[in-house]
């Protein structure tokens, strides 16, 4: 963790607000695309985003190095979408129209195009989907994370 990090995070643990809003800005664009692609909705990402910085700064006197930064808030955000979302199960059954369906996909799809698909899958499909495939979550990681977050066992 560089110097400029720690003296961020020291001065956010003072209750600087101008280091919280520099935190804050630093994160934000990533956070809010992550907890839009977790939701599939911009107010719901929004208040995804708010929750989870508000827990963020709550929780910053525990944060304990063993990850980056970057990665410690992502973890929360996540956290904070799942609780938004309420999601109960993991596993649901596909329904025929998705299990059937073809998809021709030729070399010049836009990302436009992607994320209107991604956007359409059911709402567990698309977070498991966004968390393995876009963020880069290992699946026996993700799986392990989710399990103990079910258990309400906080990891930090």
């Amino acid at each position: 963790m560089s110097q400029d990090e720690q003296n961020l995070i020291a001065a956010c643990l003072a209750h600087d607000r101008l280091a919280q809003k520099r935190l804050y800005d630093q994160y934000r664009r990533a956070m809010f695309t992550l907890s839009y692609r977790i939701t599939g909705n911009f107010e719901t990402a929004a208040e995804v985003l708010q929750d989870g910085f508000l827990e963020v700064f709550r929780s910053l006197d525990t944060f304990r190095q063993e990850a980056t930064l970057g990665a410690w808030i992502k973890t929360i955000m996540i956290r904070t979408a799942y609780k938004r979302l309420k999601i109960n199960t993991l596993f649901v059954e596909l329904p025929p129209q998705y299990s059937e369906e073809k998809m021709e996909w030729d070399t010049t799809l836009q990302a436009e195009y992607v994320e209107k698909a991604i956007l359409n899958l059911p709402e567990g499909f698309r977070t498991v989907f966004t968390l393995i495939e876009i963020e880069g979550y290992q699946h026996k990681v993700w799986w392990h994370n989710w399990l103990l977050s079910k258990m309400n066992v906080q990891i930090f």
